[in-house]
């Protein structure tokens, strides 16, 4: 089968429930057949819900592995399945996540995080960062990149102009400064340059209360969210479609998705793990490559 028809998919942490769901996804005979599936990386001989050192390096060379391979075109799309970051780390994985690891491996400086699942579709303005310093790390140009990537994704999904809502930071988005002003100094002037940059690509609107607006997303009134930070935008998503959200890295050189879990130690073995998430990784993926 041609490259262009190939999806790689790593096992993830060995030790933790990532095996299972690959299995159980390749098993279910809900992904498209027209698409060849290869899986990387070695399963752990430990004892499963038992992570090591040994996993872990097993999961980062998986990573590797398909990261070239993908460079090299011999697959066309990675799906990855949940490592530890922890014990990743431990045995020298330089990143905070996955994203990371793929835009520094392809050399991209122009990427994000989303999340898709059920009727919402999130993009982050900052990841994995502690909360205390989103504010200071928002500005204009961020947002405006941002923006710009998740505006693409979901033009391409849809195949019209898709309605963006930028979420505003702070309670009912600062009460007009009362509760803060990084709506008025910072977002308001990323919607403004947004609607100029990328107003053929996709309509703008916001900020707009966080309070509300992934209730009026749900119901239809946007086609995605610009989040301002992690929990903001994942904290709705896993509420909405725990079982069946994707986590996908907007801006590689080819489409990269993973499921919205972890590795699930605690579970892993007992034949309990849905393979819901790896499912909707993988056909978005097929989805993506077209």
């Amino acid at each position: 089968m041609s490259a262009r028809r190939v999806i790689g998919i790593t096992l993830g942490d060995g030790a933790g429930i990532g095996p299972e769901v690959v299995d159980a996804a390749l098993a279910s005979g809900k992904l498209d057949a027209e698409f060849d599936y290869r899986v990387i990386g070695q399963r752990s001989a430990e004892t499963l819900g038992q992570p090591s050192q040994q996993s872990a390096r097993a999961a980062v060379a998986a990573l590797e592995e398909a990261v070239q391979a993908a460079i090299a075109g011999e697959i066309a799309a990675v799906v990855t399945g949940p490592i530890h970051k922890a014990q990743a780390q431990s045995v020298g994985f330089a990143f905070p996540g996955q994203t990371e690891f793929f835009a520094t491996r392809t050399k991209t400086r122009n990427f994000a995080m989303c999340l898709t699942g059920g009727a919402l579709t999130v993009g982050l303005v900052t990841s994995h960062v502690p909360l205390r310093d989103v504010a200071g790390l928002l500005s204009v140009p961020e947002i405006v990149r941002v923006g710009g990537l998740l505006g693409g994704f979901l033009s391409q999904r849809k195949g019209a102009r898709p309605r963006v809502a930028v979420a505003g930071l702070n309670p009912h988005a600062g009460e007009s400064g009362l509760l803060g002003r990084e709506e008025i100094e910072i977002i308001e002037p990323a919607v403004t340059v947004l609607r100029g940059e990328f107003g053929d690509l996709a309509e703008f609107d916001g900020p707009i209360s966080p309070d509300t607006l992934f209730h009026r997303a749900v119901q239809g009134d946007f086609d995605g969210v610009l989040c301002m930070y992690h929990d903001q935008g994942l904290i709705p998503l896993k509420l909405h479609a725990f079982d069946s959200g994707v986590n996908v890295t907007l801006g590689l050189p080819f489409p990269r998705t993973s499921p919205d879990h972890g590795t699930a130690f605690e579970i892993a073995g007992r034949g309990i793990a849905r393979p819901d998430s790896m499912i909707a990784a993988i056909q978005l993926a097929c989805e993506l490559v077209g």
